[in-house]
C-alpha cells in the first residue's frame, strides 16, 4: 500500500477511537476542553511513531529469530513504557518549558492502547520500517483528530441546550457513537477506488 493509503486508511477508515475503539478512556476524559486534546494528541501522535518503529525493529531483529513471538504484547508494552520514560527525560532536560506543557499527558499514553495497537498491526500486517512509521504517525494523527473533533462537539454542547438525561456521559457516548458512524463512510472500498 502507498503512503497516502497508509494515511488515509489510519486517520480515517481504521481510526484507532472510533473504528478500533481503542483509547476511548482518555478520549472521553481528555476531550472536555481543546486545549488538553491538543496536547494530548501531539504526544500520542509522536510516541506512537516511535512505538511502531522501535516495535517492528524489536519483532524481526530479537523476537522472530529468537522465537520468542509470543511475547510480542508484553515487549510491546514494554517498548511503549521505555519510550515515554526516554522522551519525557529528553524533553525535561531539553526544553523544561515544553515539559510543563506535554509532560503531564506522558503517563496517559504510557497505558494507551493506541500505542499497544499501532505496534501490533505494523508487526501483523508486515509493514517496512519506512511504512511502520508512516503509519504510527497517521494513527496517531487520526486519534488526535478523533480528540480533537469530540472537544469541539462537547465544547459546542456546553452552549446549547441539551435535555436533561442526556445531559453529561451520555450526550458525549451518543456524539462519540454518532462520529463513529461518519467515519465509517471511509471504507476500504473508497481507499481501493481512491488509491488503486
Amino acid at each position: 500500500m502507498s503512503y497516502v493509503g497508509i494515511i488515509v486508511t489510519f486517520v480515517f477508515v481504521q481510526n484507532f477511537a472510533l473504528n478500533r475503539l481503542l483509547g476511548i478512556c482518555p478520549f472521553i476524559g481528555v476531550s472536555r476542553s481543546p486545549g488538553t486534546s491538543l496536547g494530548l494528541g501531539v504526544v500520542i501522535t509522536v510516541v506512537s511513531a516511535l512505538s511502531a518503529l522501535a516495535a517492528r525493529t524489536v519483532y524481526h531483529q530479537a523476537l522472530l529469530p529468537l522465537g520468542l513471538t509470543y511475547l510480542e504484547t508484553v515487549s510491546f508494552v514494554l517498548i511503549a513504557v521505555a519510550l515515554v520514560r526516554l522522551l519525557g527525560e529528553t524533553v525535561r532536560r531539553a526544553s523544561p518549558g515544553l515539559h510543563a506543557v506535554f509532560g503531564g499527558f506522558l503517563p496517559l499514553v504510557t497505558t494507551n492502547c493506541v500505542v499497544l495497537g499501532i505496534a501490533l498491526v505494523v508487526v501483523r500486517d508486515g509493514y517496512g520500517a519506512a511504512e511502520s512509521i508512516v503509519a504510527g504517525l497517521a494513527a496517531g494523527a487520526g486519534y488526535f483528530l478523533a480528540l480533537g473533533l469530540m472537544a469541539a462537539l462537547r465544547d459546542s454542547l456546553r452552549k446549547e441546550w441539551v435535555p436533561k438525561p442526556f445531559r453529561g456521559v451520555s450526550i458525549t457516548f451518543i456524539s462519540a457513537g454518532l462520529m463513529s458512524l461518519a467515519f465509517m463512510a471511509f471504507d476500504r472500498a473508497l481507499l481501493k477506488n481512491l488509491f488503486g
